[in-house]
């Protein structure tokens, strides 16, 4: 499997359209990573505004995991920061939002976000093209959409395994399909930059990236238990069914998301204490 070149070239004004303004929809920084201050049910209601205006706009969610990546990878990063919404995917960001004085309203989980986008999908008769995994891992995910919601028009879909060659040919059928949402079904870093490569040519009004969720909703791997979820725990729950492949990840990118929210935590507090709140909000940490 091959996935799009990376372009060095900043994107044009084209690729990502403006945050709405009919829904004011705010920042915060976190370790330096921008994430928008709406729940997980604003970010569904916005879809709908979204699809409404008929323009390309990507949903992006970030994990510690991801966020560290950004830090060493400056096209992750810009992909990631140019996107219309970015959710905080992990509780442990919430928590860091909080510590940091800019406390996010929750989490935007990808995965919750992809089911709720289906029962909205149902609901309204939106079109949704479905992109990524294997190709018997996607005749499950659209078997269970057309059992569990019945509502929604598959507009398309595409297996994960394509060389260089057959790109165009797939950003046009996604293009012909008239699709209101693109779920696309790719680990980072690959789905972020087919995103920053090909979100105004696909022309699809909502694109988010869900990464392994196509694997959960086929039934082919389980999720972390709702307490779990809730207490920040997922990563645990993956290291447990993969500690052969996850140990260093998580022991890495947990152990430096730990430190650098301790320094910053720690800067956060002496210039509160200095100067207040507004002094460290203009030194560009919040």
């Amino acid at each position: 499997m091959t996935y799009p070149k990376v372009h060095t070239t900043r994107l044009s004004g084209l690729d990502f359209c403006p945050p709405s303004k009919k829904l004011k929809m705010k920042r915060v920084s976190v370790l330096g990573c921008p994430l928008t201050k709406l729940s997980l049910g604003e970010c569904v209601a916005l879809t709908d505004e979204f699809i409404g205006s008929k323009k390309p706009h990507y949903i992006a969610v970030v994990n510690v995991a991801k966020l560290i990546r950004m830090r060493d990878d400056s096209v992750l990063n810009e992909s990631v920061s140019r996107a219309d919404v970015i959710g905080a995917d992990g509780v442990p960001l919430v928590w860091a939002s909080r510590l940091l004085g800019e406390p996010l309203p929750g989490r935007v989980n990808g995965t919750d976000l992809m089911y709720r986008l289906l029962e909205r999908a149902s609901e309204k008769k939106y079109r949704i093209f479905f992109f990524g995994a294997k190709e018997d891992v996607l005749e499950k995910v659209l078997e269970t959409v057309r059992i569990s919601y019945p509502g929604v028009r598959i507009a398309g879909s595409h297996h994960g395994y394509f060389s260089t060659h057959e790109e165009a040919s797939i950003v046009k059928e996604i293009r012909d399909s008239s699709a209101d949402i693109l779920l696309i079904g790719f680990s980072t870093p690959k789905k972020e930059l087919w995103v920053k490569q090909y979100l105004s040519a696909m022309g699809v009004p909502v694109v988010h990236g869900v990464g392994g969720s196509f694997d959960v909703l086929a039934g082919v791997i389980p999720r972390a238990p709702l307490w779990m979820q809730r207490n920040g725990l997922e990563w645990l729950f993956r290291l447990l069914q993969e500690p052969g492949r996850m140990w260093r990840r998580y022991l890495v990118t947990n152990t430096r998301f730990i430190i650098l929210l301790m320094k910053e935590w720690i800067r956060y507090r002496v210039a509160l204490l200095r100067f207040g709140v507004k002094a460290f909000e203009k030194d560009g940490h919040l």
